[in-house]
């Protein structure tokens, strides 16, 4: 595990589940995974982010709406990136790798009715 860093405060409102799914967009999400995945390896951050993710949408009385396929396929492409380079901080990120700005990332990898289908929901699939 990497050396911790000082959290910032809306990522420790997102390890809370606290964060309001009304105002939290696919930017953010990416974000919070850039600011999890600095922090921690893969298979720890998957856990982190999965759980407050989960907390999120049940606060909001919507659970139904996490999709384990898509924020585990998501999280996998932040921490490949961020192995291939080291960015100072989320926007040069971001303005690095665009594609991930985009809900549609995932479709180079998976086909519809594979990432559509209620396993994919379930449970990670691969492409």
């Amino acid at each position: 595990m990497c050396a911790a860093k000082s959290l910032p405060e809306d990522l420790q409102v997102f390890l809370d589940g606290q964060t309001d799914s009304g105002s939290f967009h696919h930017a953010d999400h990416v974000r919070m995974a850039f600011e999890i995945l600095r922090r921690h390896d893969f298979p720890t951050a998957v856990h982190a982010y999965c759980s407050s993710l989960k907390k999120i949408a049940a606060r909001a009385g919507r659970p139904a709406a996490y999709h384990e396929t898509i924020t585990v396929a998501f999280l996998a492409l932040v921490g490949e990136r961020l192995a291939e380079c080291a960015y100072d901080d989320f926007a040069a990120f971001a303005a690095a790798n665009p594609d991930l700005m985009e809900k549609a990332a995932l479709e180079h990898h998976y086909a519809p009715e594979r990432i559509r289908s209620e396993i994919a929901r379930t449970t990670f699939v691969l492409p």
